[in-house]
């Protein structure tokens, strides 16, 4: 039985959850487990294990997906809990570090200014374009991240190299950069060697070996292990070499290669002969039998490291390093025993590989289901094979795949040696020999009891300096009755020595090098940087990837990353696109954002909605407007069909409900969106001709917008509600409310200045959408005197001004003709990414951006989360629905929640911090601030300015709303107040039409 729940908008590094789901698996009553974010990568792993449900599908990458299988029913019971206990850890050790993290490009390189590397970490899918925004920022790369295509491989590495810049990787495991260690790696001393190699155990072992031996190391630069292939051509190896060339620190170079191609070879070789540099290089795989020219060709990683030490100290380069061992007494192994190797490390596992095949004649490597050796009973595994690591732990992380190896090697017969290695350094296991001592020690006793022969041998990969102390785990194996030898050329010796089989080398000569020279061009200003300082390091992905740099004098900034645009690849492709055009973009956007900052909106009056929107005004077409983007009757919901049947009776269109409802059923009144006759309605929205609407003029731009009246609380009109109460008070307002401001209004010279009203209530808490008591009071302050200046009957100016008093949320409509007319004025002749509107009609939630006009862009609304009053609760709420948005689109509302932490908790938000992280999140989709109007709650920064979808996307952020929340029924009216969230889905199809608009194939 498969459980499954996912956890939204919860981010966690691979590695962690890996050993996380080690945990899980580790429950008696749990048969098999995954926990791993929702990526298309990781649906695939769930997929082939058959743990893919229906609920994991609808999982994002940026959600974390917890899928276990258990007969147990109770059993999340059991998992919830210890999964909140890894992750509570983790957030207390991080919150425990005082080094500050980013979340964006844009804050990694303020924090870091002067960065120079980007070190990745982060799931391949997503690599290639993070690792071009890195380039394009003039980053040099380090790409720990493997599972890049070879064609994306080939095209960042030509870029670095147009640009200046070493692209590392990917899968580039290790390095050193200015003695400083860089991801997996060693505590190496410094010294006057240079090495360009793969970049992993390769690296490790060789400057481990020539830190043991007093040498030392100023840079190991890792190229990945596909550099060397045909496809790629060594562009980051042979940019490597010509940097060290010229890099005077540098004395000596190593170069170590995986099986390369022969081209290619014979280039990385020509360059070698060319420079005057000593050089040492090593493709394994290759037996050299003599050294060529001024380079000096090893056969196994241990000889590398040697002649390096002895050029670096202007020693004598000796014919042969090999140094025979002696079989130790006590051993004696049958003539059928057979060696198996068990490697973390996949360099280390092809030399071994190598030897024992050259040893024995076995027909030399092979490379299949993570088999490095396989032949007559001998064998070999990389452990670090996708095979063995795709949603697991690298072997370097974590033992349980060697663990289990162990144990079904110990079992078989034919083994009598098991030979491995342990990899020490920044990244690896903290204790790893203490991980495998357990089931070492438990095989040796198996076969000493079951009367057969069973040796480990190992070889320890690491320095003094390193973490896990390579003396004592050296002394650990050994006390454990492990041989341990010092490299893992004499691990191989002393594997099949055991045997009674020796190995040896032949004594190399120097021949001349017969091949043509060239001309070394000139290293890179950018890559000379990079070598001559401490690295500058913004890191993305593993955070303890910091530690090693921070230690040894570098600087890093983390960057806390997650995927862009919530995975979505078509949306990665249309932003990576977009950023070819940041410069117009930004500029576009500027003009959209400048008339937003820069409008002058004025309250002028108050008259019937037909006497200013002639489409409400035809004698022979009944017309309603309505909230959000275009809806027929019969797809609307309870509210506002309830609304439309009270502005029916209103309108005296009709006598009864009953009445009401067959006018509507039988197509006679035609719907349009307020939208489009420059109006806003709030929640149903509907607007019909008789009903008095605020005008607000925006001087600006000389357009005007408007809106219907605040019919105070209780069952109201746009919550659904069409009781004669109802109709009642929307007669009153027709008949008294509406000319009673209208009349006050004509006594001023140009009408209430509505900045100055919105900026003195903002500072008084209010956020203009939930909570406007200052604004409504502020609106009273200046109205009443007007209103007791007029000729009206004074009961009536009494009625008035009661009904402004005790209507805390009347200027909430003035709010939205004041929001309408802002963005309806910075949609005039403006293009860019800016969100012009924002509305819902109860089905679906509308945008517009600047550039595609009055095209929407749309998709299913969400329900709000709030708080209900008595007798109601969420199955009651109706989904999201008003043009009341319209406040968030200009920055203020939910946008900016700090600005009213009295209504905070009302909404749902908790309390102030909330409120303050609401704020601060929303400010990440904006382009700016407005300074028109400060927030002292928020160290008066301005309200957000300019909603831009960019950011929306590549985030996943999406706007926070304030609202009421109506009962679904029609007729019913408010049952409570909260938050919704706009959907991302609009804001994606926004893009893309943009994306066109400029030409862009989003396919």
């Amino acid at each position: 039985m498969l459980e499954t729940v996912v956890l939204p908008n919860n981010y966690q590094d691979s590695i962690n959850l890996m050993l996380l789901t080690n945990q899980i698996n580790s429950l008696e009553e749990v048969n098999m487990s995954q926990i791993m974010m929702g990526t298309d990568a990781n649906k695939d792993i769930l997929n082939n294990t058959s743990l893919l449900t229906e609920k994991a599908k609808t999982a994002s990458a940026n959600d974390l997906m917890i899928v276990v299988e258990s007969e147990d029913k109770a059993i999340m019971e059991k998992v919830l809990p210890m999964i909140d206990d890894f992750l509570a850890d983790l957030s207390a050790k991080e919150t425990a570090q005082t080094k500050k993290s980013v979340t964006t490009w844009k804050e990694a390189l303020e924090e870091l200014p002067d960065a120079n590397v980007a070190l990745f970490s982060i799931p391949g899918e997503y690599g290639a374009s993070e690792m071009e925004r890195a380039l394009k920022n003039n980053l040099h790369v380090f790409s720990f991240t493997d599972n890049i295509a070879i064609e994306d491989e080939v095209r960042l590495k030509k870029l670095a190299h147009e640009k200046g810049l070493l692209m590392m990787g990917p899968d580039c495991g290790t390095g050193i950069l200015s003695s400083i260690p860089i991801a997996f790696t060693n505590v190496v001393a410094p010294g006057n060697i240079g090495v360009v190699g793969a970049s992993g155990t390769g690296i490790q072992e060789v400057t481990t070996i020539i830190d043991r031996l007093g040498g030392g190391v100023v840079h190991a630069i890792g190229t990945g292990g596909r550099d060397l292939s045909d496809h790629v051509g060594a562009i980051t190896m042979k940019d490597a070499i010509i940097a060290l060339e010229k890099h005077e620190p540098t004395d000596v170079i190593c170069v170590i290669s995986k099986p390369p191609a022969k081209e290619v070879r014979d280039e990385v070789v020509q360059l070698l002969q060319s420079i005057s540099k000593p050089v040492v290089a090593i493709f394994l795989g290759e037996k050299p039998t003599n050294h060529e020219g001024k380079v000096y060709l090893a056969h196994t990683l241990e000889e590398a490291a040697h002649i390096s030490v002895d050029l670096a100290n202007e020693a004598t380069v000796k014919k042969n390093y090999f140094e025979p061992m002696e079989k130790p007494d006590t051993v004696t192994l049958a003539e059928s025993k057979v060696v198996k190797g068990l490697y973390s490390g996949g360099t280390l596992a092809a030399e071994a590989g190598m030897l024992i095949s050259e040893a024995l004649d076995l027909g030399g490597l092979v490379k299949a289901d993570g088999f490095i050796l396989k032949s007559q009973g001998y064998e070999v595994i990389d452990l670090g094979d996708d095979r063995y690591t795709q949603g697991k732990p690298h072997p370097m992380i974590d033992p349980e795949v060697r663990i289990h190896k162990i144990e079904e090697y110990a079992k078989q017969e034919e083994t009598g040696v098991i030979l491995f290695d342990v990899v020490l350094g920044y990244g690896a296991h903290e204790d790893m020999v203490g991980a495998l001592l357990p089931a070492i020690k438990a095989a040796q006793s198996q076969a000493e009891m079951a009367g057969r022969e069973l040796y480990f041998v190992a070889t320890v990969c690491g320095t003094k300096n390193d973490p896990q102390d390579y003396q004592k785990s050296v002394d650990r194996l050994k006390e454990a009755g492990v041989f341990v030898a010092e490299s893992n050329e004499k691990a191989v010796q002393l594997a099949l020595l055991l045997k009674g089989i020796t190995l040896s080398e032949e004594d190399k000569e120097v021949i001349p090098y017969k091949g043509e020279t060239v001309t070394v061009p000139q290293p890179s200003e950018r890559v000379m940087e990079l070598l001559t300082t401490k690295p500058r390091v913004i890191n993305i992905g593993l955070k303890s990837f910091t530690e090693s740099i921070d230690t040894y004098g570098g600087q890093t900034v983390q960057m806390d990353w997650r995927p862009r645009a919530s995975g979505n690849k078509k949306m990665i492709k249309i932003l990576d696109a977009l950023e070819e055009y940041q410069d117009n973009i930004e500029e576009e956007n500027q003009k959209v954002t400048e008339k937003i900052k820069n409008a002058q909106p004025f309250l002028t009056d108050v008259v019937p909605a037909k006497t200013v929107i002639p489409e409400l005004n035809d004698p022979k077409q009944k017309t309603l407007l309505h909230a959000g983007p275009p809806i027929s009757w019969a797809e609307m919901t309870g509210p506002m069909r309830g609304a439309c049947l009270g502005a029916a009776l209103f309108e005296r269109w009709a006598e009864t409900e009953e009445e009401a409802m067959a006018l509507f059923e039988a197509n006679e009144v035609r719907f349009m969106p307020c939208h489009h006759v420059q109006a806003v309605g709030p929640m149903g929205g509907i607007t019909s001709g008789e009903m008095p609407v605020f005008i607000v003029k925006n001087r600006k731009e000389g357009n005007q917008a408007y809106c219907i009246l605040n019919e105070g609380i209780g069952k109201v009109l746009r919550f659904g509600a069409y009781s004669q109460e109802v109709v009642d008070r929307l007669d009153w307002i027709k008949d008294v409310l509406g000319p009673t401001i209208s009349q006050a209004l004509a006594l001023t010279e140009e009408g209430l200045n509505l900045n100055v009203l919105i900026a003195r209530s903002i500072t008084m808490g209010d956020e203009f959408h939930q909570r406007n008591i200052a604004a409504s009071l502020n609106f009273l302050k200046e109205i009443a005197p007007l209103i007791i200046k007029t000729e009206i009957a004074e009961e009536q100016k009494y009625e008035v001004i009661k009904f402004l008093a005790d209507t805390d949320q009347f200027f909430l409509n003035i709010m939205m003709a004041t929001g309408k007319a802002i963005v309806d004025g910075a949609r005039k002749g403006t293009k860019g990414t800016i969100v012009t509107t924002m509305t819902r009609n109860g089905v679906d939630f509308g945008v517009r951006i600047a550039e595609t006009g009055d095209t929407w862009h749309c998709a299913p609304v969400n329900t709000p989360k709030g708080l209900y009053f008595t007798g109601f609760n969420e199955e009651d709420g109706n989904p999201d629905i008003g043009d009341s948005a319209i406040t968030e689109t200009v920055g203020v509302g939910g946008m900016a929640m700090v600005a009213a932490p009295g209504v905070t908790r009302f909404v749902g938000a908790g309390g102030f911090e909330d409120a303050l992280a609401t704020s601060n999140e929303m400010a990440k989709i904006c382009e700016g601030h407005n300074p028109t109007f400060s927030i002292p709650t928020w160290d008066f920064q301005g309200t957000c300015l300019g909603i831009d979808i960019r950011k929306v996307v590549e985030t996943g952020i999406t706007p926070v709303i304030n609202t009421g929340i109506a009962h679904k029924n029609p007729g019913v009216g408010q049952i409570g107040a909260g938050t919704v969230r706009a959907p991302l889905a609009c804001f994606e199809k926004a893009l893309e039409a943009y994306a066109k608009e400029l030409g862009i194939n989003v396919e």
